[in-house]
């Protein structure tokens, strides 16, 4: 145990005159024994008492690194994992995190007997190049570059590699070009600014590495929520470490409150300097959600999950019956009638259709056209396109309007939607949205069933879907499809969900993918346009055709061989 009366002061007069003597005092080959033995119980210790760090911002740009009680306690829970759990760093911009992170590293390759780490980056450069400050080994070789003579293993240094030969340690270092780590074997891999990593890089270095090593140390500030830092930030299962600048000494003084938000003169400042809110919400406020150009306003979105609440029932609809089901597939805001069936009015039906599989949802809304009120949402990630027709016109025949017609439908005709409208069609159905002519000005409709998404056209559904959202004109009472709006975001190609920009995301169709938020903008679509058209829609093919015949087979199939 370190006596404390000899450990480095904090002050940086007093830790410099500390220095000296202990650089001195380190001649004495004794002496020099006790101060590698004291460094080697605490990194602390070794942190304050040996090791520099670089700031060209400061006069010199060579200072002592002398730990903040924040960086203590980053260095501790780092060195504490090791070989042990992952970690998760999050943390604002210019806290110190990576020098932390490579000098704990460091230390054990200097103190402990066969280490083996690994330093990750999302390209070779910010691994290992020679005069680049921002590279994770140049770091390394600063630090160990100004510990005393008498401190310093015997090395080797090459390429991507630093070797202690005293006692076998090693730290290497790889970028995300290929699978990193695949059949390695590492004491802890370091993984830096992992939110800046190529998104498919980043989901494959975390099915790569995870076999490699018990200890994996995820460090970055947030660059978004669709890539894999934040995946694995969210992960209520790994260690999480904030270093948020609120906890910094210097950049906290003159702390306040206002609105809610933690503030100081410094944080103004840094505000000022920023050019977007998304920035700040990046760099500053360790903000997932923010910290990329989103398509609905946070604050707003806010506002509507207030008036959101529970459903009055769940369950599914049959034979013109909704059926109260625990967990069904199908929520309602309202209470049906005497007679079983919803208030008459008119209503329309949006409809997302996914493939089945389970990769992401497959969704309908369905909303009171006249008041504006989502009064239905149904959600399954396992229903085929055809399967989901068959519950669609069941929905449609169950909301029909006072007219008797059924239910409005706009669905997403491109991809599985083609099979689920023209299963529709098979059955008789004939309400549907139909597309206006395309590059026109004018009004003028096609005779082509859906909509097709285009960029143009997905800037135009979402903005007249936000825009009655905030006002109050699309009332939705549903909160999970709330929360998904949150993670729309601008992109090159237009609006976009962030887990739909990646074909690596793991997280299966149960976490939000944004469906919800397309079907209730199909249906918000429903709310203004009108069927150029309308067929006497029959309850389904003839009795006995084919149409008929191949249509009981898939009701059976789909409800295990119970009638509807």
């Amino acid at each position: 145990m370190i006596d404390p009366g000899l450990c480095p002061p904090k002050g940086f007069e007093e830790n410099l005159e500390w220095r000296k003597r202990a650089i001195a005092a380190g001649r004495d080959p004794e002496a020099a024994s006790l101060l590698r033995r004291a460094c080697s119980e605490d990194p602390v210790f070794w942190f304050d008492g040996f090791a520099m760090t670089w700031d060209p911002r400061r006069d010199p740009s060579l200072l002592p690194f002398v730990l903040y009680p924040f960086q203590e306690e980053a260095v501790r829970r780092i060195d504490d994992c090791i070989g042990k759990s992952d970690l998760v760093i999050s943390k604002s911009r210019d806290m110190g995190a990576s020098w932390c992170l490579l000098g704990t590293f460091l230390w054990r390759w200097l103190f402990r007997n066969g280490q083996s780490f690994l330093l990750v980056s999302r390209n070779e450069d910010y691994v290992d190049k020679i005069g680049n400050p921002k590279s994770l080994f140049w770091k390394l070789d600063y630090i160990l570059k100004h510990l005393p003579t008498w401190m310093k293993p015997r090395m080797e240094r090459a390429k991507l590699r630093l070797t202690n030969l005293d006692n076998g340690s090693t730290i290497d270092g790889e970028s995300t070009t290929g699978d990193v780590a695949r059949g390695d074997r590492r004491t802890a891999i370091a993984l830096d600014e992992f939110a800046a990593f190529e998104t498919e890089a980043g989901y494959r270095a975390l099915a790569s590495t995870r076999d490699a090593t018990r200890s994996r140390i995820f460090n970055s500030t947030p660059a978004g929520t669709g890539n894999a830092f934040a995946d694995i930030a969210q992960n209520g299962a790994i260690p999480h470490l904030r270093m948020h600048w609120s906890i910094h000494p210097i950049k906290a003084e003159g702390l306040y409150t206002r609105d809610g938000r933690q503030r100081s003169p410094w944080y103004d400042r840094e505000c000022e300097r920023c050019v977007s809110p998304v920035e700040v919400a990046q760099e500053l406020d360790i903000d997932f959600a923010a910290s990329q150009s989103v398509f609905f306003d946070s604050a707003k979105l806010g506002q509507c999950i207030v008036k959101t609440r529970l459903p009055d029932h769940r369950g599914e609809v049959s034979d013109c019956q909704f059926i109260e089901i625990a967990g069904g597939a199908m929520a309602i805001w309202f209470h049906p009638n005497a007679d079983g069936f919803p208030p008459p009015s008119d209503y329309a039906v949006g409809a997302d259709i996914a493939t089945g599989t389970g990769a992401s949802n497959s969704c309908m809304s369905v909303v009171d056209r006249r008041t504006g009120q989502k009064v239905a949402e149904w959600v399954s990630p396992t229903h085929r396109p055809d399967q989901m027709a068959l519950v669609a016109h069941e929905i449609c025949l169950w909301f029909r309007g006072d007219d008797r017609s059924p239910a409005y439908m706009i669905h997403e005709a491109a991809g599985p939607g083609r099979i689920f409208g023209d299963v529709l069609l098979e059955r008789g159905f004939r309400n549907f949205y139909m597309r206006p002519v395309e590059g026109t000005l004018s009004k003028q409709i096609t005779q082509r069933i859906g909509w097709i998404p285009s960029r143009e056209t997905k800037v135009a559904l979402f903005g007249s879907y936000r825009k009655a959202l905030f006002l109050g004109e699309f009332v939705n009472p549903s909160r999970d499809a709330i929360e998904e709006a949150r993670e729309f975001v601008y992109t090159s190609a237009g609006i976009e969900h962030v887990r739909s920009l990646n074909a690596q995301d793991p997280s299966g169709a149960r976490l939000n993918h944004g469906d919800r938020v397309t079907a209730d903008a199909l249906a918000c679509l429903g709310i203004a346009s009108r069927p150029t058209f309308r067929v006497e829609t029959s309850s389904g093919p003839e009795a006995g055709s084919m149409a008929w015949r191949r249509d009981q087979a898939a009701r059976k199939a789909l409800h295990g061989g119970l009638r509807w």
